[in-house]
């Protein structure tokens, strides 16, 4: 899995998928950034996507129906989770949307691996996914940050998920081998790492980050693990 989120336009998706991304992220119900689109304008795009690149929607909401709501009128079968959602809901939209694939955020901060690691098995029989993700102590981010955060906590807990481990935070094309490699990640995730100063997706930097990511996971294939 190679996504980058913050798709700001059909032109920008068609771009991203040209250049090999297999995952198209769309935030949307934000906790602490400006939304690049409407749900009808996202919903657009999504509509022009040809396989096998997935939209996936990325969204800080924490009710079951209010998440399956947003994902059908997107029409995305995959939803990333990243506010604070109850188990409860969490049971409750497997039930109501047992088509949607979920993953769930664990964001790293500080010391809080032990926090962490308690998160996994708790959440594991709920999603089909962990994207580990940067915090940003300034604004209280968590997600979009451009901040990376301590690999070796993402390490660890993708040695003991039961689930496949998505690595973001910071991303980008000059150290995304070296996270892959470091990490064992399932995929990887890049939206501020490949924007150009103008805030849109510089398709240099895409294509760059897509290639060393692939490189990378080819490396892991012929290197066992070290645990």
């Amino acid at each position: 899995m190679i996504q980058i989120a913050g798709v700001r336009d059909l032109a920008e998706a068609q771009m991203l998928a040209d250049a090999g991304a297999t995952h198209l992220g769309f935030p949307l119900r934000l906790a602490f950034h400006r939304e690049d689109l409407s749900d009808s304008e996202a919903a657009a795009i999504i509509a022009r996507l040809n396989p096998p690149v997935e939209a996936v929607l990325i969204t800080y909401l924490q009710e079951a129906d209010s998440v399956t709501g947003l994902c059908r009128r997107l029409g995305v079968r995959i939803v990333q989770l990243h506010g604070e959602i109850p188990l409860a809901e969490l049971s409750r939209l497997r039930q109501v949307a047992p088509e949607l694939a979920i993953i769930k955020s664990l964001i790293v901060k500080e010391n809080s691996l032990e926090n962490l690691i308690a998160e996994v098995p708790r959440y594991s029989p709920l999603v089909d996914a962990f994207i580990t993700d940067s915090w940003d102590p300034s604004t209280g981010a968590c997600g979009a940050t451009g901040r990376v955060h301590d690999w070796s906590v993402s390490r660890r807990l993708a040695n003991l998920s039961p689930k496949p481990l998505i690595l973001a935070g910071g991303l980008r094309p000059e150290n995304v081998r070296k996270a892959v490699l470091q990490v064992r990640p399932a995929g990887v995730d890049s939206h501020t790492g490949v924007e150009g100063p103008d805030g849109r997706k510089d398709e240099k930097r895409v294509r760059a980050f897509v290639a060393e990511a692939k490189a990378a996971f080819g490396e892991l294939d012929s290197v066992p693990d070290q645990g």
